[in-house]
């Protein structure tokens, strides 16, 4: 839960870098986001026998469109690519297979273009420095 609330107040950050780990729990929590509005949807669409029920669920899309972007974003970066990269997604057959593969590759070692390795908050040169002065 963590990692979605972070991802919502960074919902504008393009820039810097985003561990799997981030990404991955981000996409869940939209999944199961997604399932429960779409349950509550169906209920009222039931209840009232309307098809308002479902404006629940493109209220959401709508919402989490710009936080999913820019995470996705982030996590193209923590691989040292660019974020022009989500383009690739619209490639007919292959592109969104090609997307999954780079969401899923492990990050970036060390410090990139893009920033720090999140899984490093700290830079190694700074921990072995430790001690030594």
């Amino acid at each position: 839960m963590n990692w979605y609330i972070h991802c919502i107040k960074n919902y504008a950050n393009f820039s810097g870098r985003a561990r799997r780990r981030e990404y991955w729990l981000f996409l869940l929590f939209n999944f199961i986001i997604f399932l429960i509005l779409g349950f509550i949807g169906e209920f009222i669409n039931e209840y009232t026998e309307t098809n308002e029920g479902f404006i629940l669920v493109g209220i959401y899309g709508l919402f989490i469109i710009i936080p999913h972007l820019a995470c996705v974003v982030r996590r193209l970066h923590d691989i040292n690519k660019s974020g022009g990269y989500w383009f690739v997604r619209f490639i007919p057959f292959i592109g969104s297979i090609w997307l999954l593969i780079l969401l899923v590759e492990n990050s970036w070692d060390g410090q990139n273009k893009y920033g720090l390795n999140p899984k490093e908050p700290y830079g190694k040169e700074e921990i072995d420095a430790i001690g030594r002065e």
